[in-house]
Formats: C-alpha cells, structure tokens, sequence
C-alpha cells in the first residue's frame, strides 16, 4: 500500500541526526513505533511530504531542511529575565530548563547566556536552524478509520475495510 497525503494512518521507525553529523538526536529504534495520520500536522511538514509515495516495510534517508522541520531560528525567541528568577540553579550555557507557559503547557527553553544579573533564554526549538537526516523504515500504512479522522488519534476502533474517506489508501 502506497501513503498518500492525507487520512491514512503510518507507523515508521526512524533515527534522525543534524544533516552532516553522526549524532543521534533523536530514535525510536527498539522502542514503539511512531503512529500518526498524514495531513493532520502531527509530524513535521518536512518529513511528512516525503513518505508520500512510501510503501509499507521501505526504508529511505530523508533530508530535510530546517524551514520544513522546526524552522529557521527566530530570534524574537530570545529573551532576557532578571537572574534571581533561576536563584538556586546552577546554570551552564547550552542548559535546557523546562517551565510553565501559557495555559499550563510545559516550555522548554535553552540558557543562551548568563551573567549575576541576567540569564538569556531561548524558547526556539532546540533543532531549529538546522537541517535533519531521517533513516526511516515504515512498518505500516493504512486507511484512517472515521474515528481516527474525527479525533486526530490513532487507535480505537477498527475499520476493517475502507473507510470512504477517499484518500486512497488501499489494503
């Protein structure tokens, strides 16, 4: 079955690294798959245009450049706060710290720099400004049940056959 854009459910296993790096950034390699709906947003744009066409158990490296993943860097997303808001931290440049945004979500920020008075802070994506590698290998690809369209998630109920939502996905 070939993924196609939009209402169809794919489960991939990746490792990605900074394009031009041998670092691992992020993997799900011998953990659960990453399910997901194409067309939904819940994966980076990038990486979601390139797996149309992907079939189930095909395997490809993806480049993907820092505008489709996380962005470029924002540099309004700096921000500088009075130091005594992180008394008791003992703060290192490159430092990633986690705190409470708007409606209770958590935020994550990166100390840029640091000084007895002031801490720079930066609420861009860590991976933002940079270019990935993907290594994917899809384990799946199916039509999205009514459900899942409806609620964004993937799970409940199955469908069994086609759920007319006229994505074309095929079993």
């Amino acid at each position: 079955m070939i993924i196609t854009n939009e209402n169809c459910v794919v489960s991939i296993e990746y490792e990605v690294k900074e394009a031009g790096t041998t670092e691992v950034v992020d993997s799900n390699r011998g953990g659960n798959p990453l399910e997901f709906i194409m067309g939904m947003g819940q994966i980076i744009p990038g990486l979601e245009m390139a797996l149309v066409g992907m079939k189930k158990e095909e395997c490809g490296d993806i480049l993907v450049k820092s505008i489709d993943a996380y962005g470029e860097i924002d540099s309004a997303a700096f921000q500088i706060v009075p130091a005594e808001q992180f008394d008791g931290v003992d703060l290192k440049e490159g430092m990633t710290l986690y705190g409470q945004g708007e409606g209770g979500r958590t935020v994550e920020v990166t100390v840029k720099s640091f000084d007895e008075n002031e801490v720079t802070i930066d609420f861009n994506h860590p991976l933002a400004g940079k270019d990935l590698m993907f290594s994917v290998t899809v384990l799946d690809a199916r039509e999205a049940t009514d459900k899942e369209i409806a609620t964004g998630i993937v799970g409940g109920e199955e469908s069994g056959g086609h759920c007319g939502s006229g994505c074309g996905c095929s079993h």
